[in-house]
Formats: structure tokens, sequence, C-alpha cells
């Protein structure tokens, strides 16, 4: 196993531990947690830059653990009252629209290749700031108003954004496969 690969499953596991610092109200280890979940990400994709430390199982352990980290802090700051239930359940929806295109166009053998587009990597670092900021308004007992309304607003247009982005996408890759059509594509 390359050391990359051991500092996602060391990130995966982390998740858990932030979860219940969250549900515990112990902010403080939970942006401790967050923080290390962030630069452990970078330094796992130094290091596997920097040495060639690529691997399949990488690749999609990787930002499984990013996005299983954020999906669970949106969620619990959600059930929390941190965050507005309707920008969680935005975020938990367009990854779940995702997900279901990604598995329904392998089904119907018509895999399509995924790739982060750019409005997607815009959300991802206002969702990432958010979730920093919240946490560590929380752990330090302060308010940067109005600052985390601003990024709520910001990240709730960007995931619509995504959504539709990818939505698009999906559905030019999938047009007319499966409707009578013998090519495929």
């Amino acid at each position: 196993m390359t050391i990359p690969n051991m500092i996602t499953i060391m990130r995966l596991l982390l998740v858990p531990a932030v979860v219940l610092a969250m549900l515990s109200a112990r902010w403080d280890w939970a942006f401790a947690g967050f923080l290390v979940a962030g630069v452990s990400d970078g330094v796992d994709g130094f290091v596997a830059r920097r040495y060639r430390q690529f691997s399949r199982l990488g690749a999609y352990l990787d930002p499984m653990a990013d996005k299983l980290l954020l999906v669970s802090v949106f969620v619990v700051m959600g059930y929390a009252g941190e965050l507005p239930l309707w920008l969680v359940v935005t975020m938990v929806s367009r990854d779940a629209l995702i997900v279901c295109a990604v598995l329904l166009s392998s089904v119907m053998a018509h895999p399509v290749e995924m790739k982060p587009l750019f409005v997607s990597k815009v959300n991802t670092a206002v969702q990432i700031a958010l979730a920093a900021l919240a946490l560590g308004e929380l752990a330090f007992s302060t308010h940067l108003d109005p600052l985390r309304p601003a990024l709520i607003l910001l990240s709730g247009v960007l995931t619509v954004a995504s959504a539709a982005a990818y939505l698009v996408a999906w559905l030019r890759h999938m047009s007319g496969y499966g409707e009578g059509s013998t090519t495929g594509d």
C-alpha cells in the first residue's frame, strides 16, 4: 500500500471522530480534526506527485474521503442548527444526483468519465471554507459576520450551478443512448 493511500485511510478514519466531536459539542476537537484532514489531504497529494505514488485505489479513495468528511460536517452542522437545512439538503441532493447518474450510466453500459468541472471545484472550495469558518467560529466562540451568511448563499448558488452543469453534461453523454439508437451515442 502506498503512503498516500495510508494517509487517505487515516482521513477516512478521522470522519467518525470529527462527527462524534461535533455531536458532543466539542467544536475545538472537531475543528482540529477538520484541519488535520485538510492538511493530510495536501500531504498525500504532494507525496503522490513528488514520489509518483499514484494508484487506482487512491484515485477513488481520495475524493471519497474528502466528500465523506464534507458531507458529514454539513449534515451535523445542519442538525445542530449551525447551517440552514436547505443548504444541507441541496448539497446532499447534488451529490446523490451525481452518484445516481454515474451508476445508471455504468448499469446501461455507457459509463461516463468523471472529471471535476470548474464550477464544481469552486463549489468545493467554498464549501470547505464555509465548514472551516463555521467550525472555527464555534471552536473559538467568535462570529465573523457577515462572512458566514455570504458563504452560505454563495455555496447554495454554486451547488445548484454545479448540479445543473453535471446534469447537462450527463444528459449530453447519454442523449440517444437506449432511445432506439443503434450506435449508443
